[in-house]
Formats: C-alpha cells, sequence, structure tokens
C-alpha cells in the first residue's frame, strides 16, 4: 500500500493545512517522507468576524493562526488562499438550495469534493505541485497497473473514506493521505504533534459545520429561508400540529417535534417525510423508516464505473455503520436494494459503496422506497 503517488519520487507537495492536529501532523510526515511541502490554508469565509470563536480545528478565526505556526515549526513556506466565493457558491448555497428543497445535504462531502479536491487541486497542478496532502484517514492505493484505488484507513474507528468517496481517479491520482496507513489512535497522533513540538497537539477536534457561527443550523436555515408556517400531519393526512420551516425537519427526527399529545399506541413519532411544495411534514412509527430500497444521482466512481449488478456494502452516514446491498448503474441512476432494511434514510445523503475496504463510489440519494410506499426527496 502506498498513498503518494508512485513517480516521481520527491514530490512537490502542497499541503492543506486547517489549523488541526490532524493537517499538521500529515503535513509534517510528508517532510520527513522527503518531499518538498508548502504549507497553505483556505480562507473560506469572505468576512472573518463570521467565523465562530474559539479553538475547534476547522475554518474558525483563530485557525490561519494556528495553521501558520505549525507550518514555521515543520519549516515549510505557508500562505493563505482565498476561496471564499467558490466556497460560497458550492458549499454554503448548495446547504441551503438542498434544505429548501427538503433533503439532507452534507457539507463537508460536498466540500472535498468541490474545494479541497477541485478548486484547490486544480490551483495546485496549475502552479506545478504534483499531489495535494491533508489529514483525512483513508488510503491510496497503486496497482501494479498503475491505476489508484480509495481505501478505509487502518483504524476503522477513525476513517474517512466515506466523505472522500466522491473523488474520483484522477483527483486519486494526486491525493496523499500520510495519516491513512497510521493504525494509531487519536491520543498517539496528539502525542506525536507534541513530540514535533505542534502547539495543536491539544487543539480539539470541530464537529460543526464550519459556516453556522453559533451551531445552530436552523436558525442559520430560517434566517436565509425565512419562516413559513405549515403542517404537521399523520400518514393518513390528518393534522397533528404545525411548523414554522419544513426545512427545519430532517427524515428519522424524533426530538423536537412539538405535536403536543401521544400517538394512540402511546410510541414515539419519526419524521416520515418532508414535502417542500405544500410545506408539510408527514410523522409516522419507527417501523414506517423502514427503507428497502433506494435511487441515488450524481454517482461519482473512484475508478471505473461497475458494469452490471455487484454485491457490496452500503455506509449511509460519516459515521455509521455498513450493510450489505446489491447496487447497479441504470440509466445514469444507481439502484440499491437492502438485504435487510435500513431506518432513517433522507434523500439528499450521500450513499457510498464499498467492496471490501475499497471504496467503489457515491451517489446522491433521490428517493428512498419502504416497505409500503416510495418516498421521492
Amino acid at each position: 500500500m502506498t498513498d503518494t503517488p508512485s513517480a516521481p519520487t520527491r514530490l512537490r507537495v502542497l499541503a492543506a493545512m486547517s489549523g488541526g492536529v490532524d493537517s499538521a501532523v500529515a503535513a509534517a510526515r510528508a517532510v520527513e517522507a522527503g518531499h518538498d511541502v508548502t504549507g497553505v490554508h483556505l480562507a473560506l469565509s469572505a468576512n472573518p468576524q463570521s467565523f465562530r470563536t474559539g479553538a475547534r480545528g476547522c475554518c474558525t478565526v483563530e485557525d490561519s493562526r494556528d495553521a501558520r505556526r505549525a507550518a514555521d515549526v515543520i519549516g515549510i513556506p505557508f500562505y493563505v488562499w482565498d476561496l471564499a466565493e467558490r466556497f460560497r457558491q458550492d458549499v454554503v448555497e448548495d446547504f441551503i438550495a438542498e434544505y429548501e428543497a427538503g433533503r439532507t445535504p452534507n457539507p463537508c462531502l460536498r466540500c472535498n469534493e468541490k474545494i479541497k479536491f477541485a478548486a484547490l487541486l486544480d490551483k495546485a497542478l496549475a502552479l506545478g505541485f504534483d499531489a495535494v496532502c491533508t489529514g483525512h484517514y483513508a488510503t491510496v492505493v497503486v496497482r501494479p497497473d498503475g491505476t489508484r484505488e480509495l481505501h478505509r484507513a487502518a483504524d476503522a474507528a477513525k476513517d474517512q473514506s466515506y466523505v472522500l468517496g466522491v473523488l474520483d481517479e484522477k483527483q486519486l491520482a494526486h491525493a496523499m493521505f500520510p495519516l491513512g496507513d497510521t493504525p494509531a489512535t487519536k491520543d498517539e497522533i496528539r502525542a506525536e504533534a507534541e513530540r514535533r513540538g505542534l502547539a495543536v497537539a491539544r487543539k480539539p477536534d470541530s464537529h460543526d459545520i464550519c459556516f453556522i457561527a453559533d451551531g445552530d443550523t436552523q436558525g442559520f436555515l430560517a434566517r436565509h429561508l425565512g419562516t413559513a408556517e405549515g403542517d404537521i400531519v399523520d400518514e393518513d393526512g390528518n393534522r397533528l400540529g404545525t411548523h414554522t420551516g419544513a426545512y427545519g425537519f430532517t427524515v428519522g427526527q424524533r426530538k423536537g417535534l412539538r405535536i403536543g399529545h401521544p400517538a394512540p399506541d402511546g410510541k414515539p413519532r419519526y419524521v416520515l417525510d418532508i414535502s417542500p411544495v405544500d410545506n408539510t411534514v408527514t410523522v409516522g412509527p419507527a417501523a414506517a423508516l423502514d427503507v428497502v430500497a433506494l435511487t441515488a444521482i450524481r454517482p461519482r466512481w473512484c475508478g471505473t464505473p461497475p458494469s452490471g449488478p455487484g454485491t457490496y456494502t452500503a455506509q449511509l452516514r460519516a459515521h455509521g455503520g455498513e450493510t450489505p446491498v446489491t447496487a447497479e448503474l441504470v440509466g445514469g441512476e444507481l439502484k440499491v436494494v437492502f438485504t435487510e432494511p435500513v431506518r432513517g434514510v433522507a434523500p439528499g445523503q450521500a450513499v457510498v459503496l464499498y467492496d471490501g475496504t475499497r471504496v467503489v463510489g457515491s451517489a446522491t440519494i433521490a428517493a428512498t422506497e419502504r416497505r409500503r410506499e416510495a418516498t421521492v426527496g
């Protein structure tokens, strides 16, 4: 296994440094491997005051300073690149539009696709760099014929291949993940950072959406989409309550429904469907969330697209488990059938297919089929 392109031996590497511990250690390892490394921090907001404050490790106002200090310790040149407009168009506006359409997007996956391995990589190649290095936990394997495959990280607990499932073979040819082969705990990565003298060694990880300053996703969406009262109904269309914006709900949600009275059977109710057309949210029992199949659009393949139906495992969330499926590309759409029903699958999410540890590709869920009905997002 290797997570660097095979030639030349000494590469010109652009290390994307978020200001967190993982990207700093990744850059240091790239230098240690003998590469000619330059660090870059991506400025993703036209108004830095809109960033979160507090050292969280992704896109906060402090992060460019932390990244610069890490680059100084490592001994590499460092720059800040302004990709704020591209980020606004490709990530933030996409996020808002997806929620407005009743879907549940993953902005980190979109950022990897559109920013780190499209805008950033394109600029890096134009400037003569051979590869972009990040702190993601995943592995690129170079096969004997020179083609590249994306695989899960050595440590499944830290694996981030799900959010990299949007990368194609050309992008993988210029991707470097120095942490991917490390079967070390996060504490051991932090200890390595301390040994290297990196001040970010104990910096907390970020788990929030970087462009929502206060962490209030519903408030962020309300500011951009406004409020509009609509109905909360059961599966038979009976009105149970009201809401101020269907975008404030996600399929599978249980808390915050504000219905006010229990279901006839006394069991919890969950969001089953979100209809932006009539601003209606449908709720029902947990069993009604069981999905037996789905249709996904905009497939992206980490190598040659599969031909004909195949047996794989699928991952539906960044921190979710795998489930056995059969999948086939039909007319440009990915048709996926689950061996056993899965619960709470939402249009807008990504389905990522695996063949063992290899990432086959990903697609965006457009429709889900339940035991009794099809739900189209």
